[in-house]
């Protein structure tokens, strides 16, 4: 149970940027965690500074500290379809994501598998990547899930201008990576259960579904 309610507050506390964005810019590189850290962006390096000091903390206790680098959370509630049945304009930093070549993402009940897993199999001073299997371009899964959400209500969605323009484009792709989760499925024997966003995606419209958790524009 400890587990659900500290995702739950993690989830619910805003969006969370990308934690595998330790490596830098890679240039599309697949990178696992064994790839030289370069963060581009003070927050970045303030995430890799935050690493360490976790894992000395750990050593100064005496206690198994292990490092776990996410993807972009998602999951009902949050997620890119919740994002398209509001209808809202999206967040500058939202808008930005467009300009990277890969995005790297994981649904929240397979961080609570990793973390679980983590307890049975302790590794003190490793880090693993809590990421799906396909990184992918945030205008690509914003696509699926406008068509997931229009098969499943037709015409509920308001008619507006390419949603690939509400994004910001300029400039070269932004921290150019493809996160490797190899570590985890062999150390951490994670099976997820949702190895890309096609699969978790279309968990969230089943939950919204089963739960009838549709907003007021919705059936």
């Amino acid at each position: 149970m400890i587990f659900e309610e500290l995702l739950n507050e993690i989830f619910d506390a805003g969006e969370i940027a990308c934690l595998a964005g330790v490596y830098g810019d890679c240039g599309g590189a697949w990178v696992d965690e064994d790839y030289p850290t370069s963060p581009t962006s003070e927050l970045a390096n303030l995430r890799l500074v935050a690493e360490k000091r976790w894992l000395n903390l750990g050593d100064d206790l005496g206690l198994s500290a292990q490092v776990f680098r996410l993807g972009g959370i998602y999951g009902p509630g949050r997620s890119a379809v919740d994002t398209i049945i509001k209808q809202g304009a999206l967040s500058e930093s939202q808008k930005m994501r467009v300009s990277r070549q890969y995005t790297s993402r994981i649904h929240v009940e397979d961080i609570s598998q990793a973390l679980k897993a983590s307890i049975h199999a302790p590794s003190h001073g490793k880090a693993y990547n809590i990421v799906d299997d396909d990184p992918a371009p945030r205008e690509e899964v914003f696509a699926y899930a406008r068509d997931l959400v229009e098969k499943k209500w037709p015409g509920q969605i308001k008619q507006s201008t390419n949603e690939s323009e509400s994004f910001i484009k300029k400039g070269s792709p932004r921290g150019a990576k493809r996160v490797s989760n190899a570590r985890m499925k062999k150390e951490l024997g994670v099976r997820l259960l949702h190895p890309n966003y096609g699969s978790g995606l279309q968990s969230i419209i089943n939950h919204m579904e089963h739960h009838e958790t549709y907003p007021s524009s919705l059936p």
